[in-house]
């Protein structure tokens, strides 16, 4: 079940926040918990078995640690840690990595081992990663340990933030899920955001993603083939996974946001970045968060030496590109990364700071956008071809068939690249100025419902085009449901 499916928007979401509001505030942990078991249930049964082990190991871990720490014997406390990072990584490999190193065995051995065809439970890679970073917190005392399974096993299994993240550390909402304020205001902005994401994934992604999915079966087949095509491929795909991922992020913390609580921001307008460094900054910031907190700073950081700093991000990105999928495409699209940031910490950032921003966008976003298309293509035999027509190798500029597929999404194109930047926010509040001047006699107040009233009208007309797309149509892919 995803967000954009009319099955939740229509049946789940709504029934489940009916009885949610109804509940007694001592009772909305443990329904919450119980419908995110139906949740996560209605798509993978089986596997369920897997997040509830992982809950429970964990639960006894972080009671295990606090107790050892408790009793002066860090030793222990330090044992169980290690214990519990190995049996969660070891959960994680074998799901997700058994068959990728399966594939290498058999690069390198005379006989070959059959694979096993395992196949990925929903949500691993974040749970995994939220839960692993809360007993390294309860270790390094930077939050207490819960001691109701219940509440804890509600963290975990949260539906909004469950299959695809932001990767919610429990410290991040500690006080929230033992008492929680609701009110009619932030229930009704977290609608707001939640709809925001879906306009976000159903009205662009999915149709980024169809014309992308187009582009990339004629880059396969060889046919009608140009240079204006495959980087028109290119910017369909870079907007088709920025406004999936960030939508569903949107939607996630929406709905956060209208049961008590409040999740970090996951992007920050990341394509109006002027170096590969800052983008990093804007995109997947709770991953990029987990990374330096839990694997670059205790291996040092940037305090041993450069040397030491190199071999530290090569592992932060070799492990990036890895927890995005077992495939070589991600391992050669985290090591493309980690190049392009020692470039920029090593010398170019300096370069940068000289050169018109235009120009710091535009070599930004060439790298961004060519980085997606190895992310993109698993297949490496239409990788490399994508990526020598992208260079312009015995192509044409321009053909009937590039031509007519500019021309008839040219709209979609343009305000795809207006949502991916603040200017919609820059018009609203120009034109709340201008309404506040002609109506200077008005107080605070009365513009503040004037600025709810006109975001409610906005988000229902969302809302009604977001569906009607979804009841007229069939593809509504969501990507990050793989990693």
């Amino acid at each position: 079940m995803v967000f954009s499916s009319l099955i939740f928007l229509c049946i789940f979401m709504p029934i489940t926040f009916t009885i949610y509001y109804l509940c007694p505030s001592k009772a909305r942990n443990l329904f919450l918990l119980v419908a995110s078991l139906v949740f996560y249930a209605w798509g993978e049964p089986v596997y369920i078995l897997v997040m509830v082990f992982s809950t429970i190991f964990n639960y006894i871990a972080g009671i295990l640690v606090s107790l050892f720490k408790n009793s002066s014997k860090q030793g222990s406390a330090k044992t169980v840690l290690i214990i519990s990072i190995i049996g969660n990584l070891s959960i994680l490999f074998f799901f997700k990595y058994t068959d990728f190193f399966i594939q290498i065995i058999n690069l390198v051995s005379p006989k070959e081992i059959p694979l096993l065809f395992i196949a990925l439970p929903i949500g691993i890679s974040f749970y995994t990663f939220q839960t692993m970073s809360y007993t390294a917190d309860v270790y390094r005392g930077k939050t207490k340990v819960q001691k109701n399974i219940i509440n804890f096993a509600m963290y975990v299994c949260m539906f909004p933030q469950l299959i695809a993240g932001p990767v919610v550390r429990y410290g991040q909402i500690a006080e929230e899920i033992h008492d929680r304020k609701l009110s009619d205001k932030s229930i009704a902005l977290g609608f707001q955001k939640f709809i925001t994401g879906l306009g976000k994934k159903v009205i662009f992604a999915n149709q980024a993603g169809a014309l992308w999915d187009e582009i990339y079966n004629c880059i396969s087949s060889g046919h009608d083939i140009s240079l204006s095509l495959v980087w028109l491929g290119a910017v369909s795909y870079t907007f088709q996974i920025y406004f999936d991922f960030s939508g569903y992020s949107d939607m996630a913390a929406g709905m956060g946001q209208m049961l008590g609580f409040y999740f970090p921001e996951n992007f920050n307008y990341p394509y109006l970045s002027e170096s590969i460094t800052e983008f990093w900054r804007r995109w997947h910031i709770s991953l990029g968060t987990w990374f330096k907190e839990y694997v670059y700073i205790p291996l040092g950081g940037s305090q041993k030496g450069l040397l030491r700093q190199i071999i530290n991000l090569f592992t932060v990105w070799l492990l990036t590109g890895l927890w995005h999928g077992a495939a070589w495409n991600f391992v050669i699209w985290g090591l493309y990364f980690f190049v392009l940031l020692l470039i920029e910490k090593c010398f170019l950032l300096k370069i940068l700071q000289k050169i018109p921003g235009f120009l710091r966008h535009i070599y930004a976003l060439f790298f961004i956008v060519t980085g997606w298309i190895i992310f993109a293509c698993e297949d490496f035999g239409i990788l490399g071809s994508y990526l020598k027509t992208m260079a312009g190798s015995g192509v044409p500029l321009f053909n009937n068939y590039s031509i007519y597929k500019l021309y008839t999404n040219l709209i979609l194109l343009l305000l795809m690249a207006a949502a991916s930047t603040q200017f919609p926010r820059h018009i609203f509040l120009k034109l709340q100025s201008l309404f506040m001047k002609k109506h200077p006699d008005k107080d605070k107040l009365y513009f503040e419902k004037i600025h709810f009233w006109s975001a409610s009208v906005f988000s229902l007309i969302i809302l009604i085009l977001s569906i009607s797309l979804l009841v007229s149509g069939t593809y509504n892919p969501f990507l990050y449901f793989r990693f």
